[in-house]
């Protein structure tokens, strides 16, 4: 029975091991994004990603944001960008990236853990 439970445990944390966010793969996901987004501050075609964690969606100084991310009334937290990532049109009507979305959630939280780094 203990050996059984120890068993048990090990594969648990083996499983959570491998659910833990990745920065470093979540930097070549962002090769995807780097075509429009920076990470330095400077507006691109898109806005730059530095400092996106925590921001009120459509409010970066100096980017012309559609009227559907002015209007979204969204934070980008966690929740928000995996959603986002994942379904940019579902999440945001009438947005105008043009990205279908990162369908694998491994791959968008860890995205998310390297842009919570850009401070």
């Amino acid at each position: 029975m203990k050996l059984l439970a120890t068993s048990l445990l090990a594969l648990g944390l083996v499983a959570s091991a491998a659910q833990a966010q990745d920065v470093t793969a979540g930097k070549a996901v962002y090769a995807q994004c780097s075509a429009c987004h920076t990470v330095d501050g400077a507006n691109g075609v898109g806005p730059t990603l530095q400092g996106i964690v925590g921001r009120k969606a459509g409010t970066f100084a100096g980017f012309r944001f559609s009227r559907a991310m002015k209007g979204s009334g969204l934070t980008w937290d966690e929740k928000t960008l995996s959603a986002y990532l994942a379904e940019p049109q579902k999440v945001v009507p009438g947005n105008v990236m043009p990205f279908s979305g990162i369908a694998d959630e491994k791959q968008r939280a860890d995205l998310i853990a390297y842009l919570a780094t850009l401070k």
